[in-house]
């Protein structure tokens, strides 16, 4: 049995029908198309798979998409800078091709340049190289992304604290420290 629930999904209201044990994770990936939440332990401990919810970074894989019907979801996707519905992505309105996505109806869009498109936390990442293979980035960004919100400039040992939920097999985590202290600049640059 279906159940119809609706979210805000990175500022957009959905509309989908989901099985009850449909978890998140699976319905932004599978159901809504965005794949840029990612699926690693599928037991809540590596912290791929943080999204928003209502502004507070929960594991997607954890959480049945049911018992959010109604709230309000940014995913990896939706953090792009100012007026970028999603990163290299131009919003609709400007120079769109007219192609059509398979599946949701909304038209294909050009990309944008890396900087308009980016949020300070994605720059931070992308200049201080906080990141190798990629598979655990979105859920930092979206960890980050609160941290810095509620903390907008935390010593190392409150980053290493806030990002405690997160794991990387790849960097070692000291650049990904150097990189929310430097999304921490950029965000009180452009305060």
């Amino acid at each position: 049995m279906e159940h119809e629930i609706t979210l805000v999904v990175n500022g957009t209201a959905r509309r989908v029908g989901v099985p009850a044990r449909r978890l998140l994770s699976d319905c932004l990936r599978h159901d809504l198309g965005l794949t840029g939440t990612h699926v690693g332990c599928e037991h809540g401990v590596c912290g791929c798979c943080t999204v928003l919810l209502d502004g507070e970074p929960i594991r997607s894989c954890l959480t049945f998409a049911v018992s959010v019907d109604g709230s309000e979801i940014t995913t990896v996707e939706g953090l792009g800078g100012e007026g970028a519905p999603s990163p290299g992505l131009r919003s609709a309105g400007s120079a769109a091709t007219g192609a059509t996505r398979e599946g949701d109806g909304s038209r294909a869009t050009e990309p944008a340049s890396r900087s308009e498109a980016m949020s300070a936390v994605q720059k931070a990442f992308a200049e201080c190289h906080g990141l190798q293979c990629g598979f655990c980035t979105p859920g930092f960004l979206c960890t980050v992304t609160a941290l810095l919100r509620d903390n907008p400039t935390p010593t190392d040992d409150e980053v290493l604290e806030g990002i405690s939920g997160n794991l990387c097999r790849c960097t070692g985590y000291q650049n990904i420290v150097k990189a929310v202290h430097r999304a921490a600049e950029l965000l009180a640059e452009e305060a």
